[in-house]
């Protein structure tokens, strides 16, 4: 299973896990807009209503499945990837650590804690995400 697509497809079956397949919706407008039938990907269909689960838990699969018992991750994220990263944190019972800056909008931070639940510590830390990614490599 060393393809691209084999792994692409294992990664596919294994968020299964944690959500159904998004749909595909066609968008009337960009279509006539642009002359093809465009389809969007319902993302916000996800549990955390973003793309950025797919990766956080992708990266959790196969750092486990490595046999890398690690008992507590750490990510830099200004929003949405801090949502998916507590929502994988809490599904396979890791704790995690978010470092998110300071100028982070409060509902960012109150979905983050809701889905990581007491899996997820949050750091608000700097202005700007690059702040964030120091304290998280340190």
């Amino acid at each position: 299973m060393n393809s691209f697509s084999s792994r692409v497809a294992a990664a596919a079956a294994a968020i299964r896990q944690i959500f159904p397949e998004t749909p595909l919706q066609e968008n009337d407008y960009l279509s006539k807009k642009t002359g093809a039938r465009v389809l969007l990907k319902r993302e916000d269909l996800s549990p955390v209503r973003s793309y950025k689960i797919r990766g956080a838990f992708n990266f959790f699969r196969k750092t486990l499945a490595a046999g890398n018992e690690a008992e507590l991750f750490v990510c830099a994220s200004a929003g949405n990837h801090a949502q998916g990263f507590a929502f994988v944190c809490r599904h396979f019972g890791r704790r995690g650590v978010v470092f998110m800056p300071v100028t982070t909008p409060q509902q960012k931070i109150d979905k983050t804690k809701l889905f990581g639940g007491d899996f997820i510590e949050i750091r608000l830390v700097g202005d700007f995400f690059d702040d964030c990614y120091r304290a998280a490599l340190e």
